[in-house]
């Protein structure tokens, strides 16, 4: 084998680790991203099955159910057009309430209901997430614009 071809073959074999190397790469982030979803598109089945994303909206008012005895809480999400249902085992932000926006992370089970792992609430009066402002705004729930009260 000529120099030339060894320094070719060589080229190759290193484009090829790192060709692998960037896929493997991309396939992990990949699943790991959390896309959000609004409750209009949860409940049209746009939302992933068996993998985990975000949602977002407001808690509709009367919706909190706690069980007894326990740190199980049920409530409904809304964007003004459509509601998810979902169930939540584990303490609630202290900015939790009825009427406030959140995004909750977590998958859908096989009856409809989302099962989150995380609830997130509003940090202050101001502020709404952007995703869930953007998503009243178009279902017509919000009517102003709230990018300018965004912190």
């Amino acid at each position: 084998m000529t120099p030339r071809r060894k320094r070719m073959l060589v080229v190759m074999l290193i484009l090829m680790g790192v060709s692998i190397a960037a896929f493997l790469a991309l396939t992990a982030f990949q699943k790991n991203l959390l896309y959000f979803y609004t409750p209009t598109q949860v409940a049209s089945g746009e939302s992933p099955q068996g993998y985990p994303f975000r949602v977002g909206g407001l808690v509709v008012k009367g919706s909190v159910e706690r069980e007894p005895d326990s740190v199980k809480v049920r409530f409904l999400i809304t964007d003004g057009s459509a509601t998810v249902p979902i169930v939540y085992a584990g303490i609630l932000p202290d900015l939790f309430r009825e009427g406030q926006g959140i995004i909750s992370i977590g998958q859908m089970n096989g009856q409809g209901v989302f099962e989150a792992s995380e609830v997130l609430a509003k940090h202050d009066e101001n502020y709404m997430p952007p995703e869930v402002a953007d998503s009243l705004k178009q279902s017509g729930k919000l009517s102003f614009d709230y990018k300018d009260y965004r912190k």
